[in-house]
């Protein structure tokens, strides 16, 4: 029988530090640039809604898979976490999320 690793307790707070994160500085980006801020705010919105659909299908399957609940909250919050993380890479190279 395999040992599982251990859960890591830290791993919610620090996906959290980093979703604070990027949310301060595209907020400072848009007090910047206060006449892009509509299209900019848009992006973000339907990028939010699509991370939000992708997580809910693939919560679902995982759901009618019979996955445990924890992985079917992990599936749910995989594309949040995904975003999250390329937009605080894309931030920390000085690109910036652009109005469709």
């Amino acid at each position: 029988m395999t040992r599982k690793a251990p859960l890591n307790p830290f791993a919610a707070y620090l996906w959290l530090a980093e979703a604070g994160f990027v949310f301060a500085m595209h907020s400072a980006q848009l007090c910047m640039q206060p006449g892009k801020a509509a299209g900019r705010l848009a992006a973000l919105g339907a990028e939010k809604q699509q991370a939000f659909a992708q997580g809910a299908m693939q919560a679902g399957l995982a759901a009618l898979r019979g996955a445990k609940p924890h992985a079917v909250a992990n599936a749910a919050m995989a594309p949040a976490k995904r975003r999250v993380r390329a937009n605080k890479a894309r931030i920390l190279k000085g690109k910036t999320l652009k109005a469709r």
